[in-house]
């Protein structure tokens, strides 16, 4: 099987990600402007711009307790890299959130005020970039987008720093991507962008994707049988075809399911034979906090944390130890 070439410094700052049985059980927290609508919403007294630095704060302190690492942002997430626990790794964010609605393409964006080798000092074990990509769009449009990555991806090698590329997919005539339009199209979009970053001149090492199908229109998982897009088979199928598009390690994102259904999901490719590596989780693990938060404040966060919180945190471990696979195996260190 072809391997991913790697530095010995980074297969360290791998392992720092990553728990006991190399396999990477990572809390995603982020988040910056769905995060602030989130706190927003029933909360009109306080300063949104404020209070987010603290909600990051508390989740860091107490759900790296039981994860490998944490996804932070170095915009509201830094002073929260201070507060988690001392076996947690860390990766950090260099996109700017969101993207320019105002123009085509949902190009990608630096942090102005980072660069990679500041992520590394700030504490970072990992540059994560998210690109949002649609593998039909136009040809100068993911040519820019390729060209950006390759950039990235030389700034990471350069530095012996993890690059972890999240990629988003989507298609530019589709606004829903959660609607049964897309999720027809979407095991081909997910699949080629594994393909296309998977190539060695963009120096990724570790994938952080979309499964392949979206799970309520999956047979089984669906709440009628008319909102089938999917049999249960041909869902297997494309979570197999997934696993095989690519000798880089890949983890799953949570997309902001539910903690059930994303538990579930995780079983399901394992049934599939996907050879996944881990997860990097976020809103499924916290976000009924935020709620509590923005309208109880942080005492009562911190006791659902410590509860509810970690309960999810371990409920989900244990399907990860159950179901993904060690990176040690995709990787040549060289």
């Amino acid at each position: 099987m072809r391997k991913v070439k790697i530095s010995e410094k980074k297969i360290k700052h791998i392992v720092n990600l990553s728990n006991d049985s190399q396999v990477i059980a990572a809390l995603a927290i982020d988040q910056r402007g769905s995060l602030k609508k989130m706190l927003a919403a029933g909360n009109t007294n306080q300063d949104v711009e404020e209070i987010i630095f603290d909600f990051k704060k508390l989740v860091s302190k107490e759900l790296t307790k039981y994860s490998s690492s944490i996804l932070l942002d170095p915009e509201y997430g830094l002073p929260a890299s201070k507060e988690r626990d001392t076996e947690a790794g860390l990766l950090l964010a260099y996109e700017k959130t969101g993207y320019d609605a105002s123009e085509a393409g949902r190009l990608p964006d630096l942090l102005e005020e980072w660069s990679a080798f500041r992520l590394k000092e700030a504490g970072a074990d990992a540059v994560k970039f998210l690109l949002y990509y649609d593998v039909d769009e136009a040809a100068e449009i993911n040519e820019f987008k390729h060209v950006y990555m390759e950039r990235i991806g030389q700034e990471c090698k350069a530095l012996d720093m993890p690059f972890f590329l999240e990629i988003v997919s989507y298609d530019a005539a589709i606004d829903d991507a959660k609607s049964r339009e897309y999720a027809a199209l979407k095991p081909h979009k997910v699949i080629e962008a594994m393909k296309e970053f998977s190539k060695e001149k963009y120096q990724v090492d570790v994938l952080k994707v979309e499964v392949p199908v979206n799970m309520n229109f999956v047979e089984g998982f669906a709440k009628t049988t008319d909102e089938v897009v999917y049999t249960r088979e041909a869902a297997l199928a494309y979570f197999k075809e997934q696993s095989d598009a690519t000798h880089i390690p890949f983890i799953f994102l949570s997309a902001g399911v539910s903690m059930d259904l994303f538990e579930q999901t995780l079983y399901f490719a394992d049934e599939a034979g996907s050879t996944f590596n881990g997860v990097l989780c976020g809103r499924a693990t916290w976000k009924d906090a935020v709620a509590i938060y923005a309208e109880q404040g942080p005492k009562a966060t911190m006791e659902w944390l410590e509860t509810q919180g970690r309960s999810n945190i371990e409920k989900l471990n244990k399907a990860i130890n159950d179901t993904a696979h060690s990176w040690k195996e995709k990787y040549e260190v060289i």
